[in-house]
């Protein structure tokens, strides 16, 4: 049965000390509070559970919460480094996109229905594209409806300000044909594959940009397991709800996108800043680091 919350919100003094109550100590109480005001224990409180007897809200003998302010540190940086790298990703799948959709079926592809197999879904997306319009200070957004009466601007303006997670759904919804599977092509991905793996990428993507948690988190989106690859891909199998996962297809298509990245070399040096971090806990198996696709 489900009841009104009614629990009232408590005062930084109150934070620490039940969690002094529950076993955890502090190296330094005047910096906690002085986190505490600045992270909330709410946000702060998921890294403190990996420290927590199982099934218990007390914590493990000689707990601090300077580990749990370890983890979140780590999980701030990691999330920075995907999100610099899936800007990369973004831009080409946007180019991609416009590029084989335009030579295809023209410079307003993405407002014709027939090449779309949801038309529920299309019309939505169309909507939002409208309203992302409608929002850019764009100047040459601005200086196409100053001069043009069409509602739309051509194809390779409009991708540039269609969210992800609508660019993503536009190619979900196109039906099955050459230019769907050039676009994916490009990637050496099959079209069934691409769409999942965008949709994944756009998951995590949200997840950083509004700052949650990410290193240990069981990923509520599955992407499609490949069957095969123009590229290295995972030779050993892995648990696709994880973050290991998700990075390991990052790295796949920066490989793509950016032959000369760096993104193995900087995500093993993170790691290696943080030992107290068990890259189990987020998927990574052992001799991970011998896989082709992270060698």
């Amino acid at each position: 049965m489900r009841i009104p919350y009614n629990q009232p919100q408590i005062d930084i003094d109150t934070q620490i000390k039940l969690l002094s109550d529950e076993g955890l100590s502090f190296d330094d109480k005047e910096k906690a509070k002085h986190l505490l005001a600045n992270i909330s224990l709410f946000r702060l409180k998921s890294y403190l559970y990996p420290l927590r007897k199982r099934g218990s809200r007390d914590f493990v003998a000689d707990s601090k919460f300077e580990q749990g302010y370890e983890l979140y540190k780590f999980d701030s940086a990691l999330r920075k480094l995907i999100w610099a790298e899936l800007e990369k990703i973004e831009v080409s799948i946007r180019t991609q996109l416009s590029y084989k959709m335009t030579d295809e079926a023209g410079n307003y592809w993405f407002t014709d229905s027939s090449i779309f197999s949801n038309t529920a879904i299309h019309v939505g997306v169309l909507t939002n594209i409208e309203a992302e319009l409608r929002r850019s200070d764009d100047d040459a957004i601005l200086a196409f409806f100053r001069k043009y009466t069409d509602p739309f601007p051509p194809s390779w303006m409009t991708m540039e300000v269609t969210s992800f997670g609508s660019l993503s759904l536009l190619y979900k919804c196109l039906k099955g044909g050459r230019s769907r599977r050039a676009v994916a092509k490009y990637y050496g991905l099959s079209d069934t594959v691409f769409s999942s793996w965008v949709h994944s990428i756009v998951y995590v993507r949200n997840i950083c940009g509004h700052h949650g948690r990410l290193w240990n988190r069981t990923l509520r989106i599955q992407p499609v397991v490949p069957r095969r690859t123009s590229r290295p891909f995972l030779s050993m199998s892995a648990n696709t709800q994880t973050v290991y996962y998700v990075l390991s297809i990052i790295m796949y298509m920066l490989k793509v996108v950016n032959p000369k990245t760096t993104f193995s070399t900087r995500i093993k040096a993170l790691l290696g800043e943080h030992p107290s971090v068990k890259p189990s806990a987020m998927g990574f198996p052992k001799d991970w680091e011998k896989e082709p696709l992270w060698s």
